[in-house]
């Protein structure tokens, strides 16, 4: 089986890292991806796609990433049910795993470090066995009713 995801698009916003009660870092930060087409208004649509990062990947991501960034992603497509807290509903919550992040454009400003396009890779490590609080990553703006 293969489960495999390239994408390419603009940080909606600035990546939040976090850590476990373990101490290994996450970050989380969302993509905006154009659609290949365009629709009956003649106008190009946006998906929005949630992208989580892993250890020393998440730490780079988030020191030198900010809001409209280029990045290239690669990583799998992980989909996490949850219920709500005042309904019965079942919420769909699909995010990318990255264990790769492609820096395509330089900084807008001297506000990230990092002055070069780099290619951070989370290399064998994008299994975690390591929990974080379904709270502390759950994004309401991405809860889709199933």
């Amino acid at each position: 089986m293969l489960n495999h995801i390239v994408l390419i698009g603009r940080l909606v916003r600035d990546p939040e890292l976090r850590y476990t009660s373990n101490g290994t870092p996450v970050a989380n930060f969302t993509l905006a991806v154009e659609r290949n087409y365009k629709n009956s208004q003649g106008e190009t649509d946006v998906d929005y796609i949630k992208i989580v990062t892993w250890r020393k990947l998440a730490e780079n991501v988030a020191h030198h990433l900010g809001k409209g960034r280029l990045v290239a992603v690669e990583g799998s497509l992980q989909i996490r049910k949850s219920q709500g807290k005042n309904d019965n509903r079942t919420y769909i919550n699909p995010e990318v795993i990255a264990n790769n992040v492609q820096f395509l454009d330089w900084p807008s400003d001297n506000k990230n470090k990092n002055s070069r396009s780099e290619d951070y890779n989370n290399n064998n490590n994008n299994k975690d066995t390591d929990t974080v609080d379904e709270q502390d990553l759950s994004d309401d703006d991405f809860e889709v009713p199933f």
